[in-house]
């Protein structure tokens, strides 16, 4: 027995199967979903602080014994007033920013550098707008648990496997002079801590931005599985953009339907109609002022040419039948071209032709 299965393939045009739209991308790049990494912000931020700690610690360092020193021996001998606190406190808070600022502006630049690498140049204030739908339970639910929550969970599992083998192995390949800070004088075992603090920092750092460099690329790719769109988007978004074929052809069939009007209007200045007899017909205007040759004001094909012809006849318009002439000019013309030159002596003949029935007429 054979059985038949039937397939509604409406039920596919739904599917987002087909890649992003230039426009598609432009407008959810404005709503602020681009492609971004957080982990890569996180480990150019951390190795930006650690660089800058590695390269200004001494600075660092004889600046906050400067600050003890000055504490103890100069602020504690003070007289405790109103006014002195304020002073104390200003001038505490300015050296701590002293020291501490090129810490914080380290981390700042070390964050723009991170989106703009990622993202460009990009300011979506409809990112931070507040939407209700956020609130939404079911929609938390679903991202709680879905794959990508998945993903997030395995990332962090990752991260905290690598950054902490990475500090694991700085403190057991350090495990002696560790065992030997006892031994050592305050002002030798702080420089060996900060040292090390330092070398665990970036090495964290750089371990962080190795896995970043995968999440970006998955970032990436979950990002055009987003914004996919159906065929079906498709068509509606270029309906929007260029318009509704439907109107866009009824626009044009009501410019065509003028465009005959005006050509029609025209007809009755011919000075001659050129017809195949049936199926083309031309009409020719001489006039010395406009042209130094006779042109067309008119032509059509089949029914055009019909109504051109009922035209002439209801004016008197002299009708002349060559069906050569007729294709050639109804081809190699359009409305308000002058005749080519190689039909000069033939157009002549029709032309002094229409002129005696005209002389006769009168």
């Amino acid at each position: 027995m054979v059985h038949q299965l039937k397939l509604d393939l409406q039920f596919f045009a739904g599917e987002k199967t087909e890649k992003a739209t230039p426009k598609k991308r432009q407008d959810t790049r404005k709503k602020g979903q681009v492609a971004k990494s957080s982990d890569v912000n996180t480990a150019i931020v951390l190795l930006g602080v650690f660089l800058t700690l590695f390269a200004i610690g001494p600075f660092m360092k004889d600046s906050l014994m400067n600050l003890f020193k000055h504490s103890f021996q100069v602020y504690m001998h003070e007289t405790i007033t109103i006014q002195n606190v304020h002073l104390i406190f200003l001038d505490i808070l300015g050296k701590l920013f002293v020291v501490l600022g090129p810490i914080m502006l380290a981390a700042i630049v070390s964050a723009i550098v991170a989106n703009y690498l990622q993202v460009g140049t990009l300011f979506a204030p409809e990112a931070i707008k507040m939407k209700l739908n956020k609130l939404d339970p079911i929609q938390g639910f679903k991202r709680i648990y879905s794959v990508r929550a998945l993903v997030e969970l395995v990332k962090s599992l990752l991260k905290i496997l690598f950054v902490g083998l990475v500090a694991f192995s700085i403190l057991w390949f350090s495990v002696y002079e560790l065992l030997k800070l006892s031994q050592q004088s305050v002002h030798a075992a702080l420089a060996f801590l900060g040292r090390m603090t330092v070398q665990m920092g970036l090495f964290a750092g750089a371990a962080l931005l190795f896995l970043s460099v995968f999440d970006y690329f998955y970032q990436r790719y979950d990002h055009e599985k987003n914004i996919r769109m159906s065929k079906q988007d498709i068509k509606d978004e270029y309906k929007k953009s260029e318009g509704d074929p439907l109107i866009k052809s009824k626009i044009k069939q009501k410019q065509r339907e003028m465009a005959m009007q005006r050509m029609m209007a025209d007809v009755p200045k011919a000075d001659v109609i050129i017809t195949n007899p049936t199926h083309f017909a031309i009409c020719l205007k001489y006039d010395g002022d406009k042209m130094d040759a006779p042109y067309v004001i008119a032509k059509g094909v089949d029914f055009i040419a019909l109504k051109i012809r009922e035209v002439a006849k209801s004016h008197n318009i002299t009708i002349v039948e060559n069906k050569p002439l007729a294709r050639a000019l109804y081809s190699q013309t359009e409305i308000g071209d002058p005749i080519p030159e190689e039909y000069f002596q033939a157009i002549a003949e029709i032309l002094a032709y229409v002129y005696r029935l005209k002389n006769q007429v009168k």
